[in-house]
């Protein structure tokens, strides 16, 4: 059976030692989240996830969600007791806002929290992220009304939410919508039509569920301009916040996918629903994208969760597979074989996977604590500073951890050799369920196109320039310190690359948009790789630090070691991206479509 372990060395060593969460404390909530309640909240995650939610990954896996004849869906057992603990805990409100049952605490520790749970079971944590995703929108759009009657109780979890924008003929291009809604002599809408991949449209854990719905509303523009928002209730509510009738919509179908099977991914038919609208009219895609920014964020870290779950088992099996010998000798002449962590080729897959997920939950905690300053901030510079940084880092983080993490799960399995391939030892799902987090909220070449389209160029390069110009003064400020010269140089070297490839598209992409294609997804790839570069060297200067202020821990030893193979061994990979961005669309585009 699978085995998890929170990671809450590596997680307080950042949040106390790398970014130095006290420093936020003129923030709201963020006095609140002391050190010893930070070490409560992660320590009672923890437990939450090891003890509770991650016995029931394979149970999820293999029961799935089943719908019955009324419509009604039945989540896998012990999913719902499980929920209802999640909620009873405070999991749901622990960054929401008080004045909503929350607990204000920082986006920072829930974004902890998200890996602990999407590492433990992702197909469960799912019900209560897109929860989350969908109160953010209701408090930033919705109306005094419509918060007073929804965000409380999906903070409390006593009901979920959901996103649904994908019908059969449009995912991405959402211009291309049909539901539409009719407006009633009540101010209220009636809504038809039917999306598909809606995840946890419908299911047995809350006795209701809350659904964000885009529709064109009758005489709308066409296309995106004619997109509107609309909160649509499973059951209505009454005036007093009881429920009251059904709602004209229901679970069509389940549909059957590759993972996450834990989880019920619906096609949603709405049959004259009762709908209201979210904000103006026409202005849909605003409520959704602050979902969806949410949501982007929480499946980054989806890739990061299951990178690590899998190198945890990986690295057990491979401390424990005897297999071989060792090409220097034998290391267990004891036994018939070597446990196969003696191969260098096991620990290069090893490693890269941890000097992946390390950076990665650095890059995690890092924009983490931009969001809680976009958000919460007095500071109109320091707002829209955080604001620069996430916009830019979107993207990167969605695309970039999901494609990454989908691979180190593969690699961990290949570990494993035919065992790996076998069910009962779990690592076939992690890479099943790892699979989706490219594909939704945004396929990953979206993201790409995204990066290099939209984000490379807003506000003239504000952001961009801001990144280039943080990595560079650190560079700098530690470029002659002799101990950080196997960080800083290698750093330097991708940063020019990414430089490199950024001048390049400026002037190649306006006049031949084909580069600015070809070029995203690797141009994405080096920024990955650049920012992760960026993290192990900020995390390689504490860790020279504290071991002059206080000698070399175990912890600390491992962390340089596991930064330094990601410089050696990693980093360079962005001298290919470099190649690859600068030979320019025409080989990819001459041949014609029926050539393919």
């Amino acid at each position: 059976m699978p085995i998890y372990k929170a990671p809450l060395e590596d997680v307080n060593f950042l949040l106390n030692d790398v970014f130095q969460i006290d420093r936020y404390d003129n923030l709201p909530g963020f006095s609140d989240a002391s050190a010893d309640v930070r070490e409560a909240v992660l320590g009672e995650a923890a437990k939450l996830s090891e003890e509770v939610l991650q016995p029931l990954n394979r149970v999820g896996d293999l029961e799935g969600c089943s719908r019955q004849a009324d419509g009604s869906v039945t989540t896998p057992k012990g999913f719902k007791e499980a929920f209802k603990q999640l909620a009873e805990g405070g999991w749901l409100g622990l960054s929401a806002p008080v004045e909503y049952g929350g607990q204000g605490l920082p986006i920072t520790l829930s974004q902890a929290v998200n890996e602990f749970q999407c590492s433990a079971n992702m197909a469960f944590a799912m019900y209560g992220g897109l929860t989350m995703g969908a109160t953010a929108a209701l408090i930033v759009h919705g109306s005094a009304e419509q918060k007073a009657m929804f965000v409380p109780k999906m903070v409390a979890g006593e009901w979920t939410g959901t996103m649904n924008l994908t019908e059969p003929q449009c995912g991405t291009d959402l211009g291309l919508l049909r539901t539409k809604a009719i407006k009633q002599a009540d101010g209220s809408y009636k809504i038809t039509g039917t999306k598909i991949f809606i995840s946890a449209g419908e299911h047995d854990l809350t006795e209701n569920i809350i659904h964000l719905v885009l529709a064109r509303i009758e005489g709308a523009p066409s296309g995106i301009k004619g997109v509107s928002l609309f909160v649509v209730p499973k059951f209505l509510v009454k005036p007093d916040g009881s429920l009251g009738a059904r709602n004209g919509v229901t679970c069509g179908s389940i549909e059957h996918k590759m993972g996450i099977h834990g989880n019920s991914t619906c096609v949603m038919n709405y049959d004259g629903a009762t709908g209201w609208l979210i904000g103006e009219e026409n202005k849909g895609m605003q409520g959704m994208f602050v979902m969806m920014n949410e949501a982007r964020l929480g499946v980054a870290v989806q890739g990061l969760a299951q990178s690590e779950v899998a190198y945890q088992n990986a690295a057990a099996y491979a401390r424990d597979r005897l297999q071989g010998r060792s090409l220097s000798g034998a290391k267990a002449p004891d036994k018939p074989a070597d446990p196969i962590i003696v191969h260098p080729d096991v620990r290069r897959s090893l490693l890269t996977i941890r000097a992946f997920n390390e950076a990665a939950r650095a890059m995690v905690v890092w924009t983490a604590l931009k969001s809680d300053v976009a958000h919460r901030s007095s500071d109109a510079k320091d707002r829209q500073e955080a604001d620069d940084h996430m916009g830019l880092m979107t993207p990167v983080m969605k695309g970039f951890l999901t494609d990454i993490g989908f691979a180190n799960a593969v690699s961990a399995q290949q570990i494993y050799g035919g065992h790996g391939y076998i069910a009962e030892q779990g690592m076939e799902q992690f890479v099943r369920d790892a699979r989706i987090a490219m594909i939704y909220e945004g396929a990953n070449g979206i993201q790409a196109l995204d990066l290099v389209g939209r984000k490379l160029p807003r506000d003239g390069g504000r952001a961009v320039m801001s990144f280039f110009n943080e990595v560079a003064s650190f560079a700098k400020e530690h470029g002659t310190n002799e101990a950080m010269k196997p960080f800083v140089t290698p750093l330097s070297t991708g940063l020019g690359h990414l430089q490199q490839a950024t001048t390049w598209l400026m002037q190649n992409a306006m006049m031949k948009p084909d580069n600015a294609g070809a070029a995203a997804t690797d141009y994405l790839h080096l920024f990955g790789l650049v920012t992760l570069g960026y993290m192990w060297t900020k995390m390689a200067k504490v860790v020279h630090d504290k071991i002059a202020a206080g000698g070399a821990t175990s912890y600390l030893t491992t962390k340089l070691v596991t930064g330094r193979f990601f410089m050696e061994r990693v980093l360079p990979e962005t001298s290919a991206h470099l190649a690859r961005i600068q030979s320019g669309s025409a080989t990819m585009m001459e041949l014609a479509a029926e050539a393919f």
